[in-house]
């Protein structure tokens, strides 16, 4: 029995199997009937078009001959009119001079020689000086043998050739990526290029499932395309691309990989004051100590234990019991109303930008050492340098160091960039918008720095992924001789 029923599941199984398979095979003829029948279609709408064309043409042409004939025959039909009169005129002189030889006296005889010799005159310039008209149209003759030749090698469309992507040619700069391309191979009508990227940690091939999706740009119509104003939040990108003419699609060329490294990093929040209310890049005061509160919740949520009675966590919300992050470092507190990054520089050259509430009661962004006080305010130790600006009693926009402050000229930006030459131990800071540079700080770098931020009755948000302008590479060139050094801030 046992070996009858898994016969009969057997069965039914491949029976089920069987059952799909036809209607698959079902579904295949459906879509050869639709699919041929759009092809007929578009064949006969491309030939109705053809033979549309060749109809005007032809009308054209026809048109122009039989204004030629009509311009010929109305220039011959006056010439005609013309000689038509001078013969009757010559004739009528004739007979006039012939009474006049016969009849008329010597004095008479004189006058009508005169107006006979006036007349002929007359009729012989306009029987021999006229223009005759061309009769001949050869001009207007036509030969489409090349026209038919061309005609008989009309097909079906072929399926256009791979691309092939010139890695010589491409270019990654100012977060901005341009890639140049070709199609090997004869001319298969390419009406457009279709072009794919993803993002990816991984050189070359993958070698798992991808974190991020392609990305589609469609009819690009020129063999290179620049993608502008990417964010650069990994190592590297992945592009590949294919022809398309208007009734197929060729395959994609073979993918490379081009790197896209920017400096990246989060905010750390774990570390932040508590009246500053993180998430993710962006940063905003929260005069209600955001944090505390969020503690306070998560106690209420707990079991009733003595572990969470009211004695404890008063206790522990003591200003003398500060709770400890869960980082490497202790939580800012007191006025050190501060975030830093959770990624040191140690080496390189960096950039990235801040964009700020300009009526903020202070804030200030620049660059600090991960040992920075829990207790100490930005660009008030030798361990951090910034650009500060206050609201506060007296309006001022400074760089600050060591509790030295230099005051800065002219508007202040909607936008700061800020760029950081470890090496060289410079870090700069600029209007984003403009490149205008707002001041640097020369030093010695001794170990590793972490960009740093503070706002006091303000917010503000981190743009990163960002690689350094062209145009600061330029401007840092330009100025390495005469940057500002922190020597000079008083």
């Amino acid at each position: 029995q046992d070996g009858m029923q898994k016969i009969i599941t057997t069965l039914a199984v491949k029976n089920e199997e069987i059952q799909n398979f036809i209607l698959l095979l079902k579904q295949r003829l459906q879509n050869i009937e639709v699919n041929s029948s759009k092809a007929q279609a578009e064949l006969e709408s491309e030939f109705s078009c053809l033979y549309s064309v060749l109809d005007e043409l032809k009308d054209s042409m026809l048109t122009k001959i039989k204004q030629e004939r009509a311009s010929k025959t109305y220039e011959l039909q006056t010439q005609l009119s013309a000689c038509t009169k001078a013969l009757e005129s010559s004739e009528e002189l004739l007979e006039l001079a012939n009474q006049t030889l016969c009849t008329a006296e010597s004095d008479d005889f004189n006058q009508v020689c005169v107006c006979v010799r006036v007349c002929v005159r007359a009729c012989v310039r306009v029987c021999v000086f006229s223009i005759f008209t061309s009769v001949d149209m050869s001009h207007l003759m036509v030969d489409f043998s090349r026209e038919r030749s061309q005609l008989k090698s009309l097909s079906f469309l072929p399926v256009p050739g791979t691309p092939v992507i010139d890695l010589s040619q491409c270019l990654v700069a100012d977060n901005c990526v341009t890639l140049v391309w070709s199609v090997p191979g004869e001319d298969a009508k390419i009406e457009h290029f279709d072009l794919e990227y993803r993002r990816t940690d991984q050189e070359g091939a993958p070698r798992g499932r991808e974190e991020h999706p392609w990305m589609v740009v469609e009819g690009i119509r020129e063999s290179e395309y620049t993608l502008s104003g990417q964010r650069f939040d990994t190592r590297f990108m992945t592009f590949r691309v294919k022809a398309c003419n208007k009734a197929v699609a060729g395959e994609f060329s073979e993918p490379v990989t081009l790197e896209t490294s920017a400096f990246v990093f989060k905010l750390d929040s774990s570390s932040s004051h508590q009246n500053l209310r993180v998430e993710g890049l962006s940063v905003e005061w929260d005069s209600t100590g955001g944090k505390v509160l969020e503690m306070k919740k998560e106690m209420k949520t707990r079991p009733a234990s003595p572990l969470n009675s009211p004695a404890r966590s008063a206790m522990m919300m003591s200003p003398k019991r500060t709770p400890m992050a869960r980082g490497s470092r202790d939580r800012f507190t007191a006025e050190s109303y501060t975030v830093l990054a959770d990624t040191s520089l140690d080496c390189g050259q960096h950039y990235w930008e801040v964009r700020f509430d300009k009526d903020s009661k202070a804030f200030a962004a620049g660059l600090a050492l991960r040992s920075l006080g829990k207790f100490d305010q930005l660009g008030k130790t030798s361990a951090s340098w910034c650009l500060h600006l206050n609201n506060w009693l007296q309006v001022s926009f400074t760089a600050k160091h060591n509790n030295k402050a230099r005051s800065l000229e002219g508007p202040v930006p909607d936008r700061l960039g800020l760029y950081c030459n470890y090496e060289e131990g410079l870090l700069s800071f600029y209007n984003s918008q403009t490149k205008q540079l707002l001041h640097t700080f020369k030093t010695k770098f001794t170990q590793p720095v972490v960009p740093a931020f503070m706002v006091w009755n303000g917010s503000f948000s981190v743009q990163i992924g960002l690689q350094v302008p062209s145009a600061i590479k330029c401007l840092q060139k330009r100025n390495s001789g005469t940057s500002s050094s922190t020597a000079s801030l008083t």
